[in-house]
């Protein structure tokens, strides 16, 4: 099963419910024999019930790459076509290479 994951604009804040956060840099790592996509950026939190903290580092997994910003949604970002990866094992190994080669703790996968 696919779905759609729409591009942000790199280095621009994103204002969330308590804070913001700024995707840096996407990559298309080749594991596997596929492209897994994955978003680093990093997050500040400025207002929660237990305060604000500084900048926290942050990678998003939206999955393998079935077809690379095929498209554009109605506000002119590019849309790309991804499978979730559901498999914990290469969710496991996945985590570890992207923790290794980008120094972030919190990741997240779709």
């Amino acid at each position: 099963m696919s779905s759609e994951y729409v591009h942000q604009k790199l280095g621009e804040d994103i204002h969330a419910l308590a804070g913001y956060y700024t995707p840096s840099k996407e990559v298309r790592l080749k594991y596997d024999g596929r492209e897994v996509l994955y978003i680093v950026g990093g997050c500040t939190i400025e207002s929660s019930c237990c305060g604000g903290t500084g900048c926290l580092g942050y990678a998003t997994v939206p999955g393998y790459l079935v077809a690379w910003q095929s498209k554009r949604n109605k506000d002119g970002l590019p849309v790309s076509e991804v499978t979730p990866i559901s498999d914990e094992k290469t969710r496991e190994k996945v985590t570890k290479i992207i923790q290794e080669k980008e120094g972030v703790r919190n990741i997240d996968f779709w």
